[in-house]
């Protein structure tokens, strides 16, 4: 160990000093000395050789008024803040969705009661949360009754959309939209489901079923009919818009009957 340690004194030892090093650089008698030059820049560096923008370093006018947790916030600088408090202005989640409660209570209502007068900006809009409710709810009680006919009920609603939205824009003077149709004649799918509902108590293969069954297609075509002409302003036209709903509606019974 001790060859070893003589060893290691010897490779490192040098007769170099830093004396010596600023001797030599004090023999140069110009002003621009090379070592003073390099001196003043390692003094002007910050600690730890990080680079700092120049747009981040204080003027000697400016005074930092901070502290750890609150730092200070120059006026002159832009707002790029501004994001903080644009969360309190951002619209609810269910907004920005297309779910409104109020409308879809509104409409169901509505609905419910044929003699009411309906609310044409409310009815011409392109709300599906409460028909695709209302089609899962038919499929249900049907699938309570014995009857799977999910496909059924999608496919003749996909169907029935298309021929009301084709018949509406030949009627009408503004035209309609596939999702207004398919809104409102899914809205008024709702008495459908209190048939079907029905049907998983008892059976509707008789006399009283069958008025049953008629009614509640003359309760669904009324009520369709009434949004359309008030949507679209298509007055003196009811009966001719009932009567299509009428049909589609009655397949729907078919279902639920039979």
């Amino acid at each position: 160990m001790s060859s070893f340690e003589q060893f290691h004194i010897d490779f490192y030892q040098s007769n170099y000093t830093i004396e010596d090093q600023e001797e030599g650089c004090n023999s140069y008698g110009s002003d621009k000395n090379p070592c003073e030059s390099r001196k003043r820049q390692a003094e002007e560096q910050p600690a730890g050789g990080a680079f700092v923008p120049s747009d981040m370093l204080l003027s000697p006018q400016q005074s930092y008024s901070g502290s750890i947790l609150q730092p200070a916030c120059s006026p002159d600088a832009p707002s790029q803040l501004g994001y903080v408090d644009g969360f309190d202005e951002e619209p609810p989640l269910l907004e920005e969705l297309g779910i409104n409660f109020e409308h879809i209570w509104q409409k169901t209502l509505t609905v419910l009661n044929p003699m009411k007068p309906a609310d044409g900006s409310i009815m011409n809009e392109t709300d599906l949360t409460g028909p695709m409710v209302f089609c899962l709810a038919l499929g249900a009680t049907l699938l309570m009754a014995g009857k799977v006919h999910f496909g059924y009920v999608y496919g003749m609603s996909a169907i029935g959309c298309l021929a009301m939205h084709a018949l509406l824009n030949l009627m009408s003077v503004s035209g309609v939209s596939h999702g207004c149709v398919a809104s409102v004649l899914g809205y008024c799918l709702l008495p459908m489901v209190l048939l079907s509902s029905a049907a998983v108590l008892f059976s509707l293969q008789g006399t009283p079923g069958t008025v049953l069954a008629l009614f509640i297609i003359g309760w669904c075509s009324l009520s369709a009919s009434k949004i359309f002409t008030s949507a679209l302003a298509m007055e003196g036209q009811q009966l001719l818009i009932a009567y299509p709903c009428a049909l589609l509606y009655g397949l729907f019974a078919l279902l639920t009957v039979f």
